[in-house]
């Protein structure tokens, strides 16, 4: 198989190496009360969509900031009782796609909500203002600005817990039985919903970005995805006196701290062959989890579909919310 970062053995034991916040709990806390202060004011319209079993639909709601946040939302018909729910989270710059890459779940009795990420390819509001670097990708927005709430993953994060709040206040969702299912960006936002929201009793996450930003720096894979860290090296500080507190700000987003806080089973997916998420800022992650996890290996995969995932995913989750207690 081909090794592009440590041999397995060494990153079954990495732990990450880039910093943790000392009021990274109290940024959160603080964050949180911000957010149960926000009216979602949520809306629903029905979509034109018909599909035999589901009701296809899209939710809106303010999330803070005064943005507007949009989600898909699908609710499974003809089912007795409250539904288990799984909410969706997509990849870096893309959107909640089609409403077909959802029917698996809907139509086996899962509600889905699938959320639209701020200033991205979907139909969300991005109303965060702030000065430095807006050039290219949204890591590093906010990272200048004196005020560590204004980071822009920031906003994201709570948009995936206010969604998970909204989810869970449903009439036809069983809020005891609520997932979180991502891969990449959203496997970053699967992790991030769990730990924030205390709500979910399953997550699922593949390839997690945002991830040990000091290790990806080091490796500087050509990858257009943190490609906006050295850039915010070249163009913003070249002599890089500005470093330490660089990566001391983007530690509040770092998700191998979220993932700490997981406390609910974990189904986690690498692939060995990732040039995008390094394999090893994916195990800074992993390790760090203490709560019931499982890891499924791609040794000869990247950053990529990965052969039999969704399936498996699928039919953990139908098991769970069945009953069945398997992590």
């Amino acid at each position: 198989m081909p090794q592009i970062d440590w041999p397995l053995e060494q990153l079954k034991t990495y732990r990450g190496k880039s910093p943790k916040p000392a009021d990274w709990q109290a940024y959160w806390d603080r964050a949180l009360k911000e957010l149960e202060a926000a009216d979602p004011a949520c809306t629903y319209e029905k979509d034109p969509v018909t599909v035999p079993g589901v009701e296809c639909g899209h939710l809106w709601f303010t999330g803070v900031g005064g943005a507007r946040v949009h989600a898909q939302l699908m609710r499974p018909t003809g089912f007795a009782g409250p539904r288990p729910a799984v909410l969706l989270f997509h990849g870096y710059e893309g959107h909640s796609h089609d409403w077909y890459e959802k029917l698996p779940f809907a139509q086996s009795g899962i509600a889905v909500a699938a959320l639209d990420v701020r200033g991205q390819a979907g139909l969300s509001q991005d109303t965060l203002q702030i000065t430095g670097s807006t050039f290219r990708g949204h890591i590093v927005r906010g990272v200048d600005e004196q005020d560590p709430d204004k980071l822009f993953f920031r906003n994201v994060y709570l948009d995936t817990v206010q969604l998970a709040r909204i989810v869970a206040g449903l009439e036809f969702v069983d809020e005891s039985r609520m997932a979180s299912v991502g891969f990449s960006q959203g496997g970053a936002l699967a992790i991030a919903c769990a730990a924030l929201s205390g709500q979910m009793g399953r997550t699922v996450a593949g390839y997690p970005f945002l991830a040990d930003f000091c290790r990806v720096r080091e490796l500087d894979y050509p990858n257009p995805a943190y490609d906006e860290l050295k850039l915010y090296f070249r163009l913003r500080d070249p002599r890089h006196e500005k470093e330490n507190g660089f990566f001391e700000r983007l530690g509040y987003l770092d998700t191998q701290w979220m993932a700490e806080k997981l406390t609910a089973p974990v189904l986690f997916y690498t692939g060995l062959a990732d040039m995008i998420c390094p394999p090893s800022c994916q195990f800074a992650v992993y390790n760090r989890i203490t709560a019931p996890k499982r890891q499924v290996i791609y040794p000869d995969y990247g950053h990529e579909l990965l052969p039999g995932a969704w399936q498996e995913i699928l039919l953990w989750l139908l098991e769970w919310a069945a009953g069945g207690q398997t992590p």
